[in-house]
């Protein structure tokens, strides 16, 4: 892993927060023994800090000594609030953390190392793994995953004469021309043109064609060939008219997928249960696919890490916690609640998730999917890629002058 700036204002930002903390003295030392009686907050994000506070009080009956407090708190004030708790040395015992917010908590030195002999890299899919990894030393046990993979409209394909998923760019090109012309959709594929994290809808391309924004030594390799020749066929859906380049602001791709003016989308596991519940008119008529490949068929991943609080005086109890969410059967169990994948493999193994067709490409795609890099100023450099998808689906740069002035405004942000 590698070092990165961050901008004047997060530096200012960063180091702010340390004094705080700092001052505030850090740990009082003194720590709480696991089974001694203590009360453990948590916050946790979205829908899954609703659905937490339900395990945590069936926790608290096997374990009377403990009181676990779960803080529900929304993804749009989470960054925030994190930072504000950080700067105050205030964070709760547990948090949970995307891989777009753990680097720069991990670098602000308030996150307490992973104990890696209890929890093994070897239980979980890797690129989970990866998203609690900075600069060599791991911050975060991954507690669920997610990954793109392609849904297509399989009626609509044998009306336009194919049989089978496409496998590889030629034939995802091919499908979506063939929807338009012998099936009469309005549109081939519905990809992100524009506007924030676009860079998402990308990934899949970037990714499966070799390329990356920032490789393994540090290196800004936003405009290598691999990527170069990426963004060129991402943008060839555009300039064919397969794709809308004027997608509105909380677009619902799963109506258009439901009355058939789109008949493929790249998606996630959540819209298993949109389509299932929202769209019973074509139950039987879709089906999902691996990431069509390039080189290799490789899509994003996605997730959360469970991390505990360096000043958190119940270290012990929140490993325990965070060992019951992560096991087997805490991750099996999780699934049930919230249909979010399990990172951790062997709950894979039974019941709906070793059963269901679906969930099986979910997991094969799973087992090769790229995290992104877990950087402090992450958030900062997806800008920039964003900026220059959105120039080529455009019409207004090529690939090559978009991804070369992206590799200049990254330089910027980063340092060795």
């Amino acid at each position: 892993m590698h070092r990165v700036a961050r901008t004047a204002t997060a530096v200012i930002a960063a180091s702010t927060a340390l004094a705080v903390v700092t001052a505030c003295g850090g740990s009082s030392g003194t720590e709480v023994a696991a089974d001694a009686e203590q009360t453990l907050t948590v916050w946790a994000m979205g829908a899954e800090g609703e659905k937490l506070a339900e395990v945590a009080k069936e926790y608290e009956k096997e374990n009377p000594h403990l009181k676990v407090k779960v803080t529900p708190v929304g993804w749009d004030v989470a960054h925030q609030k994190l930072v504000s708790a950080a700067a105050a040395g205030n964070l709760p015992d547990i948090a949970q953390m995307g891989g777009s917010y753990l680097g720069e908590f991990a670098e602000l030195g308030v996150l307490e190392p992973v104990d890696t002999e209890r929890f093994q890299e070897k239980d979980f899919f890797p690129a989970g793994w990866q998203q609690g990894e900075v600069d060599g030393e791991v911050y975060g046990v991954p507690w669920y995953v997610d990954t793109r993979v392609l849904y297509y409209r399989t009626d609509l394909a044998e009306k336009a004469g194919v049989d089978k998923a496409p496998a590889d760019w030629k034939e995802l090109r091919a499908l979506a021309s063939a929807y338009q012309k012998d099936a009469g959709t309005k549109w081939g594929l519905s990809i992100q043109p524009s506007g924030l994290d676009t860079v998402q809808s990308f990934y899949p391309f970037l990714y499966s064609a070799g390329g990356e924004i920032i490789d393994a030594d540090g290196k800004v390799v936003v405009d290598s060939p691999a990527a170069v020749k990426a963004l060129k066929e991402y943008g060839a859906y555009f300039d064919k008219g397969l794709a809308n380049k004027s997608v509105q602001p909380g677009y619902d791709v799963v109506k258009d997928f439901g009355n058939g003016r789109v008949p493929m989308f790249f998606g996630g596991p959540w819209h298993v249960t949109l389509l299932n519940e929202g769209q019973p008119d074509i139950k039987g008529k879709w089906a999902v696919a691996e990431v069509p490949a390039d080189e290799a068929s490789v899509s994003m991943a996605g997730g959360s890490s469970l991390t505990v609080s360096k000043d958190s005086p119940h270290k012990a109890a929140a490993e325990e916690f965070i060992a019951h969410l992560t096991s087997t059967e805490g991750q099996a169990d999780w699934y049930e609640r919230t249909k979010d994948l399990p990172a951790n493999t062997t709950a894979w193994e039974s019941g709906s998730l070793a059963d269901d067709p679906a969930l099986k490409v979910f997991e094969k795609q799973m087992k090769t999917a790229k995290a992104s890099p877990t950087l402090a100023s992450l958030s900062e450099i997806t800008d920039k890629v964003d900026q220059a998808i959105a120039q080529v689906t455009q019409g207004k740069a090529t690939a090559e002058e978009a991804l070369g002035k992206a590799r200049d405004q990254i330089e910027g942000l980063v340092q060795k």
